[in-house]
């Protein structure tokens, strides 16, 4: 198995500098691709690299990584970068979301991990309370229902997927 490890991080490190050699030699030819996608692209190696490898692991800081991008694109596009006030409340979700893929990537035992969900409902709270403190006009009293339906989500899914004894 150490040497499917070796092969795919070998791949993606070939794949990676051949990329960044091709835009140092034709500065034009990425003009397209702007720079949020660039990190992006390192959570979606993590990714890639926890899907080949069945190294779960990799898959939290791959959530991560390609989450903060994809905060980062929104905020390149829109100008917006005063959301940060409240948009990093996200970082818990995709930690959240790399916990649940980690789990079912888990070679020994794959699982379903509630516990991601609940990072996710947290960061959920996290983004609709700062959010709507500092600028996002969410109507904050019209969502409250949405808390209710992700702790059902969470009460089913954890005893959809608890360990029988």
């Amino acid at each position: 198995m150490e040497n499917r490890h070796g092969i795919v991080w070998g791949i993606l490190l070939i794949l990676l500098g051949g990329f960044f050699f091709v835009t140092q030699m034709y500065p034009d030819i990425f003009g397209y691709v702007y720079w949020p996608f660039i990190v992006i692209g390192v959570g979606a190696a993590f990714l890639l690299a926890a899907i080949l490898t069945r190294t779960g692991g990799l898959a939290i800081p791959g959530c991560i990584v390609g989450g903060i991008g994809g905060i980062l694109y929104y905020q390149a596009i829109s100008g917006d970068w005063a959301s940060w006030a409240y948009i990093w409340t996200l970082i818990p979700g995709f930690v959240g979301l790399g916990v649940i893929i980690a789990g079912l990537l888990s070679r020994e035992h794959p699982r379903f991990d509630s516990g991601g969900l609940v990072l996710m409902a947290i960061s959920a709270m996290g983004f609709i309370i700062f959010g709507g403190t500092f600028g996002l006009n969410l109507g904050v009293g019209t969502l409250w229902p949405l808390f209710l339906i992700g702790i059902g989500v969470i009460t089913l899914f954890s005893a959809l997927f608890r360990k029988r004894s």
